[in-house]
């Protein structure tokens, strides 16, 4: 149980070294943009592949995968939208103007409410005895440094210190470590009908974020090459899958 909650901390602490990258100097919107981008590739890789086949491989029933899809893109999105009226509609913006303008509470909420999913699945994945999915681990990881970046930028901006910032990366990564925990002590001996409703709602929350929040900002920061840095992204991630 140590195990799940290492790994989910591991996968989030991302969070506090983008914490420290933000307060020591800025970071060029163009290389922001371009992580997030290999990071989106990664996560659609570990969606498709860890996630969503793994669902299917599980149950072996069609129906299981769907339900879970369609309940976390749902659960995603009526979160996502409670999460915007509060103020964190931005938080992924990269020039940190989303948390400035924003709630730092609901920019928080909103970054766990992104991170859950994900770090749940880490823990759940150790049930399968071959340990973590580096995919999953690399994807998490990647996907949460530009947002710690952009957001601390926008949290100091407001008058934030910076031990409050940090102090809120490393509860966050606790958070996130206890999902992970979660996702192991749970679902532990559960059927593999639920297991699959599972693994399928991480990757529909996942998608959903990917495509309300994530992507347009990378392509928005990025420009032309998020294309390219996407699908290397996903080469990788998918790389990563066939080795293990």
């Amino acid at each position: 149980m140590l195990e799940a909650f290492f790994w989910g901390a591991l996968a989030s602490s991302s969070l506090l070294l983008g914490g420290m990258i933000a307060l020591r100097r800025p970071i060029n919107r163009l290389i922001l943009g371009l992580v997030m981008a290999f990071g989106a590739g990664v996560l659609i890789s570990a969606v498709a592949f860890e996630l969503v086949e793994e669902a299917f491989e599980t149950s072996g029933l069609l129906s299981d995968v769907a339900i879970g899809l369609f309940a976390g893109c749902a659960v995603f999105t009526i979160g996502d939208a409670l999460i915007d009226r509060l103020g964190g509609a931005d938080r992924k913006r990269v020039d940190g103007a989303g948390a400035a303008g924003g709630s730092g509470l609901a920019i928080v909420l909103g970054i766990v409410l992104d991170g859950i999913p994900e770090s749940a699945v880490l823990g759940l994945t150790l049930l399968e005895g071959s340990g973590v999915s580096v995919a999953m681990l690399a994807a998490v990881f990647l996907s949460n440094l530009p947002e710690a970046v952009a957001a601390t930028s926008g949290l100091v901006s407001t008058g934030w210190r910076r031990s409050r910032v940090m102090g809120l990366w490393a509860l966050v990564v606790c958070v996130s470590g206890l999902a992970s925990l979660a996702g192991y002590a749970l679902f532990d001996g559960a059927s593999p009908s639920v297991v699959a409703f599972v693994l399928a709602f991480a990757g529909g929350a996942i998608l959903t974020m990917l495509a309300d929040t994530m992507m347009p900002e990378a392509y928005a920061k990025g420009g032309k090459w998020v294309g390219v840095v996407t699908t290397l992204g996903f080469a990788t991630a998918f790389a990563i899958s066939a080795f293990e």
